[in-house]
């Protein structure tokens, strides 16, 4: 008996899925045409809403006061090919106008941060000199803020400190860090940086290769110091060492050298 070829399956026609799934779409798309002839919508209302919006965010100062006439919405699709720089000159014109609240323009805003942040480390840096001579340590450190207020800054002559090219902190020198230690514990939050310089004459020992490495081991000693000793985070603390390559006085004198090695104590403000 001859075998029966099997009927090959398909043919034409989409899945009867997709007509069953148009017919839904219709009927939701009939659905909602419904619902919109139903509504009315209150001009008044949408006139003072548009009115706000273009107050507070400028959406509509390139155009009408109105969705169908404004800037992105009657000139259709091709405007999204502009979209961003539409919003970028948007965000710049609200920078130069001031909020309706009265806070002022977003640079007043930072000037206002800037401000404060100057009030702020100049009442850090007399809280510290206050507490340099409440401690009689005036005249070993120095105190100052640098000029972007960001930190204030004490400064310790590396001579009395270190010995020539060494890393070990001097007998004679821990009451003076001792003290400094009890000072930096009020600012325990803050983030205090520790950085180690030196003059330019180069050293070349079997212990220290160059002026970095050597500033750097200094930096870590005091760091171990107040964090072992004086039970500071070490969390909020940093070591570096900066070598040669910030020098505030002048090589070419030995006074000069001498302001030049030295370890700087940076206290931050918060964040």
């Amino acid at each position: 008996m001859a075998k029966k070829k099997k009927e090959e399956s398909g043919g034409g026609g989409s899945p009867a899925w997709m007509a069953t799934f148009s017919d839904l779409m219709n009927l939701l798309l009939c659905f909602f045409v419904l619902l919109f002839a139903m509504s009315s919508v209150d001009e008044e209302a949408f006139a003072d809403i548009a009115a706000s919006f273009n107050n507070s965010f400028s959406i509509f100062s390139g155009g009408a006061s109105a969705v169908g006439e404004g800037m992105l919405v009657s000139q259709g699709a091709s405007q999204l090919d502009n979209l961003s720089e539409y919003f970028n000159e948007m965000g710049a014109a609200g920078d130069d106008d001031s909020t309706e609240d009265g806070t002022g323009s977003m640079e007043e805003y930072k000037e206002q941060l800037a401000q404060e942040q100057k009030e702020a480390m100049e009442a850090m840096y007399e809280e510290v000199v206050e507490a340099m001579e409440n401690k009689n340590i005036e005249d070993s450190v120095e105190v100052a803020i640098d000029e972007g207020y960001q930190y204030v800054r004490i400064v310790m002559n590396g001579a009395i400190l270190f010995d020539s090219g060494k890393e070990t902190i001097k007998k004679e020198a821990i009451p003076i860090l001792n003290k400094i230690g009890d000072i930096l514990k009020t600012y325990s939050g803050h983030l205090i940086k520790i950085e180690g310089h030196t003059d330019n004459i180069p050293i070349n020992s079997s212990r220290f290769p160059n002026n970095v490495w050597l500033s750097t081991a200094r930096a870590t000693e005091v760091f171990e110091y107040l964090k072992e000793k004086k039970g500071l985070d070490p969390k909020n603390m940093e070591a570096s060492g900066r070598g040669e390559y910030n020098p505030i006085a002048d090589n070419k004198t030995e006074s000069g050298r001498a302001k030049n090695r030295r370890v700087e104590i940076k206290i931050y403000g918060k964040e």
